[in-house]
């Protein structure tokens, strides 16, 4: 055998037993076990309320909950800008069915703007509604 598949040998039986002893445990120490990753991210497999009670506040979870209830890009955002308690949408007093239209047919912030091919000018209307709980 020539020097070159010696060594090629040698290095191909050397990956493979470094690769069988790293499989059966003699890997990295450093790895977190099953139960302490469970521990870091409390977050973890959750799921998010998508109930309601009202046909508006359903229409809500369909278009808008992906976002703006808990978990959702909009209502982290919103809670890193504003005071925690108004990062979420529903239990919010100040919002005005106006401003609700605004944010979504023109966009706010990070918040890209809504079409009315994704939410209906009357599907939109009933949302801001709901958000604004008969606000003006």
């Amino acid at each position: 055998m020539s020097k070159i598949t010696q060594s090629f040998v040698f290095l191909s039986a050397t990956l493979v037993l470094a690769s069988v002893a790293y499989a059966q445990g003699g890997g990295d120490k450093a790895q977190p076990s099953a139960k302490a990753s469970q521990m870091g991210n409390t977050g973890m497999n959750a799921l998010q309320d998508r109930t309601a009670s009202t046909p508006a506040g359903r229409l809500f979870v369909e278009k808008c909950a992906m976002c703006h209830r808990q978990f959702g890009m909009g209502t982290v955002l919103l809670g890193r800008r504003m005071p925690k308690d108004q990062a979420m949408l529903e239990p919010r007093k100040d919002l005005t069915k106006e401003f609700v239209i605004m944010a979504a047919r023109q966009g706010i912030g990070n918040m890209p703007r809504i079409p009315r091919g994704e939410v209906s000018d009357a599907e939109l209307d009933q949302i801001a509604t709901y958000l604004a709980r008969g606000k003006k």
